[in-house]
């Protein structure tokens, strides 16, 4: 390869077929090319506009993030690929789980939708119930917001 070939890779823009993607779980309704942008109702807690986003590279994070979704719409696991610089969530990595065995991240710039998961298997009911009353218990506390 030559520096010239080196130079027209540098100029693609946009996805390429072997991008990283990432997955982000929720309940909102949305199409491939959307973007997904902070400022918006978070899917959790008290429901305040979003300082960040969230995505993960584990369909088993990305399956929580949908079943812990507030709001009335389907549960829905979107692939996504951040438009912009991702970090670590410290949610997670610093508090819960050292090394981010979750993989999860956040970003304050979109992220893409290019695809959607249609098939996946979710957690048995009774674990979900268990993960809600455990949240519910932490914000009641102040731990959480």
């Amino acid at each position: 390869m030559d520096k010239n070939d080196n130079k027209l890779n540098s100029n693609i823009q946009g996805a390429t077929p072997f991008a990283q993607t990432y997955f982000h779980g929720t309940k909102a309704d949305l199409k491939v090319g959307d973007l997904i942008e902070v400022g918006y109702n978070s899917n959790y807690g008290q429901q305040k506009n979003a300082k960040y986003i969230f995505l993960t590279s584990t369909i088993d994070a990305a399956i929580w993030g949908a079943e812990l979704a507030i709001g009335e719409g389907r549960e829905r696991i979107y692939l996504v690929e951040p438009t912009g610089k991702i970090e670590n969530d410290p949610d997670l990595t610093d508090k819960k789980f050292t090394g981010n065995p979750t993989q999860s991240f956040r970003s304050t710039e979109p992220f893409r939708v290019v695809g959607e998961v249609n098939t996946w298997q979710g957690h048995p009911a009774e674990q979900v119930k268990a993960m809600k009353d455990a949240l519910t218990k932490l914000k009641e506390q102040g731990l959480i917001h």
